[in-house]
C-alpha cells in the first residue's frame, strides 16, 4: 500500500461513511463500524479534520487512519492507529 494516498474528503449518508482519496478511489465503510460516529449528529460528523495520515473529529475523540480503511480495519476489530 502507498503511503502517498490521502483523503481528500469525506460524506455520510444514513448508514456510511464515504472517503474519497487522493488516487480517485472512494471507499465506504458501515458506520457501525465506529459507533462514536454511529450515534453523533451530522453537524458533528462535519467537524472532521482531515490530515496526512487520516481523519480526526476532536469533539468526539474520534481517529480514523487512512492506511487502516484501506486495509479494511475497523474500530470493532481493535486495529485501531491514531490519525492525526
Amino acid at each position: 500500500m502507498s503511503s502517498s494516498v490521502n483523503a481528500e474528503s469525506v460524506r455520510f449518508d444514513r448508514d456510511s461513511l464515504w472517503v474519497e482519496l487522493s488516487d480517485g478511489r472512494v471507499l465506504g465503510v458501515p458506520l457501525a463500524w465506529f459507533p462514536r460516529l454511529l450515534h453523533s449528529s451530522a453537524a458533528q460528523r462535519k467537524q472532521v479534520r482531515i490530515s496526512p495520515r487520516g481523519l480526526h473529529w476532536k469533539a468526539l475523540d474520534e481517529d480514523i487512519c487512512i492506511a487502516g480503511l484501506r486495509a479494511g480495519q475497523s474500530y470493532l476489530t481493535g486495529d485501531r492507529d491514531v490519525a492525526a
